[in-house]
């Protein structure tokens, strides 16, 4: 039976002028996700990238704290199927006011707990998004996503049922691949997006014509002894 490793990548630049960026902490959350990996002396045969940047440099520092071993001859790919939806056209979509960057995190000050805040406008944001009702104002419809991510794994459906491989991705695509396994209603897909922390490790099992699920959001290996505000989900 072949294993595939879902990895949500590191926390990215919140609050930044590029989103798409790993912070210090997101660099270092990979690094540790490499070490968990490289203790287990799990080889892998195939590295797979979203192709967005924190994806890649979630992979090059996780990758590079393993053994030569455990990657020597691995086939590395960028598939974009695995990129995630555009969270900013699904934000703007719902409030076209925050096309001004400012307006946002004016708001998100004057709220109690800006954390919180930030949620609840996503999570309407993203309800606007998968009701179907405005697919024709998005770039990508929530079906669209949906297909997309469904035939990025797909592709990963061949003969060789024991092969090890290894996607840096992100929350969205997790929770949609978690959706088509497992048959989850549309609204929990958007609530699990919200519970995956950033280098979780989610493990799927697979044999030809069908995929497992062996664990989801599996973040232990970041989970250290003095080491507080390791874990984080945005």
């Amino acid at each position: 039976m072949g294993q595939i490793y879902l990895v949500r990548s590191g926390q990215a630049s919140f609050g930044s002028a590029n989103y798409d960026q790993l912070s210090e902490l997101g660099h270092e959350q990979a690094r540790l996700l490499g070490r968990w990996f490289a203790k287990g002396g799990q080889p892998f045969h195939r590295m797979i990238t979203g192709g967005m940047a924190r994806h890649h440099q979630t992979a090059d520092a996780c990758l590079a704290q393993l053994a030569r071993a455990q990657v020597d001859g691995a086939e590395c790919l960028t598939d974009q199927g695995f990129a995630e939806f555009d969270h900013h056209e699904v934000m703007l979509r719902h409030c076209p006011e925050f096309a001004d960057p400012g307006t946002l995190q004016e708001l998100l000050a004057r709220s109690g707990d800006p954390q919180r805040a930030a949620e609840q406008l996503f999570r309407a944001a993203m309800q606007r998004w998968m009701t179907g009702w405005h697919d024709d104002q998005y770039a990508e419809a929530w079906p669209d996503f949906r297909r997309r991510v469904v035939s990025a794994l797909e592709r990963l459906d061949q003969p060789d049922s024991k092969r090890t491989t290894i996607v840096f991705t992100s929350s969205g695509v997790i929770a949609t691949v978690i959706q088509h396994v497992l048959g989850f209603q549309d609204f929990q897909v958007m609530e699990m997006t919200w519970k995956l922390a950033n280098c979780a490790v989610t493990r799927l099992l697979h044999r030809p014509g069908e995929f497992g699920l062996g664990y989801l959001n599996n973040y232990s290996h970041l989970e250290q002894p003095g080491q507080p505000g390791v874990v984080t989900y945005r």
